[in-house]
C-alpha cells in the first residue's frame, strides 16, 4: 500500500537550493513562463507546490 505524501509547500530559498538557480533566473524564468508559478499566501509572501518543482526537475533532465 503506498503511503501518502502531504502537499508541501517551498519558499523561495528552498526552491533556490533545490533548483541550483538564482533568485534572478528564477524570476525571469517565472516572467516568460518557463518555471511553476507560485501560489500567493499573502500579500507579499509566495510558495512554490513542491511537486511542481520536482516535475519542473524532472522534465529538465528527461529533455537533456
Amino acid at each position: 500500500m503506498q503511503q501518502i505524501r502531504p502537499k508541501t509547500l517551498l519558499r523561495l530559498p528552498h526552491v533556490i537550493a533545490r533548483t541550483g538557480l538564482s533568485r534572478s533566473e528564477i524570476y525571469r524564468l517565472l516572467k516568460v513562463r518557463a518555471f511553476p508559478q507560485p501560489l500567493k499566501l499573502g500579500i507579499r509572501a509566495i510558495a512554490w507546490d513542491e511537486d511542481a518543482i520536482e516535475q519542473w526537475i524532472t522534465d529538465l533532465i528527461t529533455a537533456a
